[in-house]
């Protein structure tokens, strides 16, 4: 008898822990699985791996360690080519030969033929939605740098919010995003964001660029993040490795992490001067997948 009631109070007692082990269990797991679910992919774009708009970026992309690949659309010599059936099906091949993805698409050539005045790049814009979906990427870049800049030019960013408008109810049917990647700061950018009016359009955020205009990075992250307007980033350095240069790459984490980013972050540049490509971007890879996972 006396054996009995001693196994049952253990029986008891080990039931009561079970319970409490199995609701604190239940408590925290939602917390570790909201942060254990937030993944983020590393890529970079095919120009700074040096193999701007063709398929073999995705060779170069496997042997550094990538998750993905930025891919321009094209060039203006080629007739931005990804437009085409026979490019896209090459780039197709080339994600199944080496298992490396197409992680967003980029119009580069913006910079020298300006979306602001040019009357070919409103077919470019328009068409890369196409592309997205055959390729099943939802990003695409579109860069306003050197005869693209949008600072002090108030007719240039009047057109591109009439531009927007007119393509913005397409890419959001089809579920794109077109980033604005600029020397603009949060402010600016929210001003246009604001003028189109659409889900569709949102800033590819570069950390150094805005770095390097003496923009606080950290807390234009958080303000851009809090209305959901960054569609991914840049992670560069100009002629440094990332982590040797002038970027918090644990702040820039820390401010992801406070607006719930998840999803790709492209290496562009740091090559310091003189260094291998190659070498390089290993170490790259490296250093961001030690912060970022």
């Amino acid at each position: 008898m006396h054996r009995t009631l001693i196994s049952r109070r253990t029986m008891l007692r080990a039931s009561v822990q079970t319970a409490a082990t199995l609701a604190l269990s239940s408590a925290v797991a939602p917390l570790l699985a909201a942060s254990g679910s937030r993944k983020f992919k590393i890529g970079a774009c095919d120009w700074s791996i040096g193999k701007a708009a063709t398929p073999e970026a995705f060779s170069v992309a496997k042997d550094i360690g990538l998750d993905g690949v930025q891919v321009s659309l094209g060039t203006a010599q080629n007739d931005m080519h990804l437009r085409t059936p026979e490019m896209q099906q090459a780039y197709r091949d080339a994600v199944k030969h080496t298992g490396v993805e197409v992680a967003s698409l980029a119009i580069g050539e913006l910079n020298s033929v300006p979306y602001k005045k040019d009357p070919r790049t409103v077919a470019w814009v328009s068409d890369s939605v196409d592309v997205c979906q055959a390729l099943g990427v939802k990003v695409v870049l579109l860069a306003f740098f050197g005869d693209g800049d949008l600072r002090g030019d108030k007719d240039g960013v009047d057109e591109v919010v009439r531009r927007l408008k007119g393509v913005a109810p397409k890419a959001e049917k089809a579920g794109v995003i077109l980033g604005i990647e600029s020397w603009l700061s949060a402010e600016q950018h929210l001003e246009i964001i604001d003028r189109v009016e659409s889900k569709a359009v949102q800033v590819y955020y570069d950390v150094c660029n805005s770095n390097d205009r003496g923009y606080d990075i950290y807390q234009e992250i958080r303000q851009l993040g809090k209305r959901k307007l960054i569609c991914e980033f840049h992670a560069k350095e100009n002629g440094a490795l990332l982590g040797k240069g002038n970027v918090d790459f644990r702040k820039v984490r820390e401010a992801m992490e406070d607006i719930g980013y998840a999803g790709w972050i492209q290496i562009e540049g740091a090559v310091p001067r003189g260094a291998p490509m190659l070498e390089s971007y290993r170490s790259n890879q490296k250093f961001l997948r030690e912060i970022f996972g």
